[in-house]
């Protein structure tokens, strides 16, 4: 059945790819970004099928007005980069956390059927066993995952309290196309095609990785699964 979506964060490496999904399923969708870091060119093709909107998640009265008119948000808008949360980390709390809570309460006001919440691998930390399950404990290693476990924490609260039809999707190291060259194997590549040598740091630490593909699928999958109102999927 086709629906209007709201993606935020949509001009984004994962946005992006999921924009274009709903797009060839023949949704109508609504982009919201802040076009920070130019990004707007990763939906250029697909700029005249979507309603592109600027502005700030941190402002609850513009979340009002955006999330009206819409039957599915997902929530993809975050602050991510762990290194840079070490030198401002209440813009991570003003952006994942408080802008989390403006969506959840915008999607309530305006009686939104279903918002998709988007979280990280980054919130269990370091792993204290492998392989890492549903039971691994959370660790705020960063104020980057601090902030995102709180932001996880106030969408299930909205579940919980308000009955908010709210799921929460936790992806695992995505990559593909159109990923920023600070991940790793976008690092690798560029190094091995510029300089012929690959430089990097603590080549003993292992991780699984998903590709883009795969994780726009499973996004996608969350749509119709009433069963999974107030789970986290990871």
């Amino acid at each position: 059945m086709k629906q209007k979506f709201l993606v935020t964060g949509g001009t984004g490496f994962l946005g992006a790819s999921l924009v274009k999904k709903l797009l060839r399923e023949g949704h109508a969708v609504r982009v919201l970004d802040n076009d920070s870091r130019g990004r707007r060119n990763r939906l250029a093709e697909e700029e005249n099928q979507i309603e592109l909107i600027f502005g700030d998640i941190r402002d609850p009265h513009f979340d009002r007005d955006l999330t009206r008119n819409v039957e599915t948000i997902f929530h993809l808008a975050a602050l991510i980069g762990i290194t840079y949360s070490n030198k401002a980390p209440d813009s991570y709390i003003d952006t994942n956390i408080k802008g989390t809570v403006n969506i959840c309460q915008a999607a309530l006001d305006n009686q939104v059927m279903r918002v998709i919440h988007t979280s990280t691998s980054e919130v269990y930390g370091s792993a204290q066993y492998v392989p890492i399950d549903e039971n691994h404990p959370l660790q705020p290693q960063s104020p980057y995952s601090a902030s995102k476990i709180g932001s996880d924490a106030m969408a299930l609260s909205f579940f919980n309290s308000f009955n908010l039809p709210l799921t929460i999707a936790r992806p695992f190291n995505t990559y593909g196309p159109r990923q920023s060259q600070r991940a790793v194997i976008p690092t690798i590549i560029s190094q091995s095609i510029n300089v012929n040598q690959i430089k990097l740091g603590n080549i003993k630490t292992t991780r699984d990785f998903s590709y883009i593909d795969d994780t726009v699928s499973a996004f996608s999958k969350c749509i119709n699964k009433k069963k999974t109102f107030g789970e986290v999927l990871n």
